[in-house]
């Protein structure tokens, strides 16, 4: 199964006090095993966003831009492919955003999510699958919290 993780399963998998850090682990676990290994997907604008909130969020103890460095570098980058999307998608992503109404914070969700459909994953996992769905409601049964 080709499974993409946005950055809200990373951030949890990588903070033990995250409230989600259980569930975000395992399903990172499971993506680490061989049986999963290859199939799973993150973009590079996930990497770059879970970098910025590993490193400005307050988690205590403190997570330096090394560590935050570390953990990307150890935990995920060798057991996920990363998806990159072209400028022109962006560009229809950003212009899709517009005519809906989108705003904000959306727009990384749907940055998400358009990298999923590039990576043709039949299961995307996040922690905000409400707006996931309202963004992709022809996704919705793919969309889930691990």
């Amino acid at each position: 199964m080709r499974t993409y993780f946005d950055t809200s399963i990373l951030v949890a998998a990588s903070v033990d006090g995250n409230v989600h850090h259980n569930q975000a682990r395992a399903a990172l676990e499971l993506a680490k095993s061989a049986k999963m290994k290859g199939k799973n997907y993150v973009s590079g604008h996930g990497l770059a966003e879970a970098y910025s909130v590993l490193t400005r969020t307050p988690f205590r103890p403190t997570v330096y831009p090394s560590e935050a460095w570390k953990i990307l570098d150890e935990n995920i980058l060798p057991y996920f492919q990363l998806v990159t999307i072209t400028p022109q998608m962006y560009v229809e992503t950003i212009q899709e955003c517009a005519e809906r109404g989108w705003i904000g914070g959306l727009i990384h969700d749907a940055i998400h999510l358009r990298c999923a459909r590039e990576a043709d994953c039949e299961r995307i996992y996040t922690f905000n699958v409400r707006h996931f769905q309202q963004l992709a409601p022809d996704l919705a049964k793919r969309i889930g919290a691990p």
